[in-house]
């Protein structure tokens, strides 16, 4: 996409694989973006022909109802051909290795990847080994980047800004890679966050994230603006 106005913005990364390593501005070109489709999806024809000749394939090795269901109705409602992979029937479950599914995608010449796996990491080997976009739909306990997108622009829309709001997020930290994206999302717009759980569920790597930890639900609830459970 070229530079220009709010509807002809350039995102510079090819991929999707996650929030971090993502600026600012770019979070925001991805929100502003995403505004401008929620009218669509309330109207009576919510289709749109900008991926007209697009193939777009899900490719869940993990089970999922709601991501998987999202990205399907993204890529019919803005026209693009659409094509669920099971996993549970595919060649994987003949011992097909990730790669040997990556190099049988790429024959097919795909236009965009979503990905979901349950290990840390898979998606974005396999964006090392296609020539097509890859959007990470969750990898193990990494990142869920379009969620935490959601998450951003929900809160964004509810209370005018993201910069400057207390979140607190509730709830099992150590097994959530919403909670990571989250987290790099809301800081990266200038929020605080404040975690809260049980001790033996926070991440290792708190500090790094420049967030507050507690285990105490009074702490984190006191004078948040937002409430993440």
């Amino acid at each position: 996409m070229a530079k220009g106005g709010k509807d002809n913005v350039h995102f510079p990364h090819r991929h999707l694989l996650g929030i971090e390593g993502l600026s600012p501005e770019e979070i925001s070109i991805l929100l502003d973006r995403s505004e401008t489709y929620v009218n669509q999806n309330r109207r009576a024809d919510k289709t749109t022909p900008l991926l007209h000749g697009r193939t777009i394939i899900n490719l869940f090795f993990e089970d999922s109802t709601r991501t998987r269901t999202s990205f399907e109705l993204a890529g019919k409602r803005l026209g693009g051909d659409l094509i669920n992979m099971s996993v549970a029937t595919s060649s994987v479950k003949k011992g097909e290795t990730l790669i040997d599914t990556a190099m049988t995608l790429n024959a097919m010449h795909p236009d965009v990847l979503v990905v979901r796996h349950p290990d840390s990491g898979a998606v974005k080997l396999l964006s090392e080994k296609v020539n097509c976009a890859v959007i990470n739909a969750g990898d193990g306990s990494h990142e869920h980047p379009t969620q935490a997108l959601l998450d951003g622009l929900t809160i964004r829309q509810r209370k005018g800004r993201v910069e400057g709001l207390k979140v607190s997020i509730i709830g099992d930290l150590l097994h959530s890679r919403v909670l990571r994206s989250n987290v790099l999302l809301l800081r990266a717009l200038g929020a605080e966050v404040c975690v809260c759980g049980p001790a033996t569920l926070m991440l290792p790597d708190m500090a790094r994230l420049s967030v507050r930890a507690t285990t105490s639900i009074d702490e984190a609830v006191e004078d948040a603006d937002v409430i993440m459970l």
